[in-house]
Parts: C-alpha cells; sequence; structure tokens
C-alpha cells in the first residue's frame, strides 16, 4: 500500500530536522511506529521569562496533513497568555486555513500547506518572546501579563527553574537535546 501524502511529507520534515537541526527546539517521534504523533522540546528563548528552560510539547498531525494543521500542546506546565491551562497552544498559524469566525485574524495569518514543523516551532518561540493578550487563551495569565508583570514574571522564573532539565531525562540526554537545537548546556541553563 503507498504511502499517503502526510506520511512522506511528515517522514521528510522528520529527516530535514535530524541532518539539519534547528536552534531552538528538538523534535522526534513518540513512538517510531506514528509519524503523526511528534515529541517536540523547546529551549526556552533567551532574554526572555522562558530562557533556560526545557518544555516540552506534543504536536498531533492530522491525517490530512498539511492540508489541516496539525495541533501542539505543552506537556510541560506552561503559563502564558497564550497557552490554554490543558497546554493547548493558541497562535494564527495552527487555526484551520480561511477566515476567521470570529473576525480577529486574517486569512492570510492562519494555516496554511506551506507551514513545516520547522515554521510551526519557530512561531511558538517567537510567541514565547511576545505574547499576544489581545486574544488570550489563557484569561487569567493576559490578566497577569497586562496587570503584573512583576508577579508573572516570578511564577514563569519558578516554572522555567524547575524546568531546567529535561523531566524523565538524565543529564547528559537533556545536554544532548540543547546541542541538537543549536545551544551550549552554560547558554541554556544561564550559567
Amino acid at each position: 500500500m503507498a504511502e499517503s501524502q502526510a506520511v512522506l511529507l511528515l517522514k521528510k520534515q522528520l529527516r530535514e530536522l535530524s541532518k539539519c537541526p534547528v536552534d531552538g527546539f528538538s523534535a522526534g517521534l513518540v513512538d517510531d511506529s506514528n509519524i503523526f504523533e511528534w515529541q517536540v522540546t523547546i529551549i526556552g528563548p533567551p532574554e526572555t521569562l522562558y530562557e533556560g528552560g526545557f518544555f516540552n510539547a506534543r504536536l498531533t498531525f492530522p491525517k490530512d496533513y498539511p492540508n489541516s494543521p496539525p495541533t501542539c500542546r505543552f506537556t510541560s506546565e506552561m503559563w502564558h497568555p497564550n497557552v490554554y491551562p490543558d497546554g493547548r497552544v493558541c497562535i494564527s498559524i495552527l487555526h484551520n486555513p480561511g477566515d476567521d469566525p470570529n473576525g480577529y485574524e486574517t486569512a492570510a495569518e492562519r494555516w496554511s500547506p506551506v507551514h513545516t514543523v520547522e515554521t510551526i516551532m519557530i512561531s511558538i518561540i517567537s510567541m514565547l518572546s511576545s505574547p499576544n493578550d489581545e486574544s488570550p487563551a489563557n484569561i487569567d495569565a493576559a490578566k497577569e501579563w497586562r496587570e503584573n508583570q512583576e508577579a508573572f514574571k516570578k511564577k514563569q522564573a519558578v516554572l522555567a527553574s524547575a524546568l531546567t532539565q529535561m523531566p524523565g531525562f538524565p543529564h547528559e540526554h537533556s545536554q544532548q537535546a540543547t546541542s541538537q537545537a543549536g545551544w551550549q548546556q552554560h547558554q541554556a541553563l544561564g550559567a
């Protein structure tokens, strides 16, 4: 049986990311038998509240990828205006293509089949650097971000410091993921 367009494309993107890692994140399959479920680790971007933390997330791709967007859900605890309390990421490029029924986003800002795992992850890293509190997924985080940035910073600092080693991974695996994501361990951990 021939492999679907989605399977072929996801295999290609995984191969490319393995050969040429991109700064700021590492990605791989949750289970080698399921190309539609990816585990990603984002290294908190420098000079942000997330700096030095390792943030794990799952990318789940639909069978009709790239015609429909994947979903992304943080499995690490995340305090951010654009991340729902259950970890789901809310950014424009992960919203179904076409016009926004709420009128907030233009069709050009939403999902397009030209997006890749790399462009998705770069958008999520950018989201960590610049939260959008005008259209929040987490109202409490957005309110705190707008009204009491010191409290927001303290809460996020506690979370980031707890995540300076990748949960469930020995220290050397954390170092390997950091290296694959284009960072030196001392940079990622702020040492």
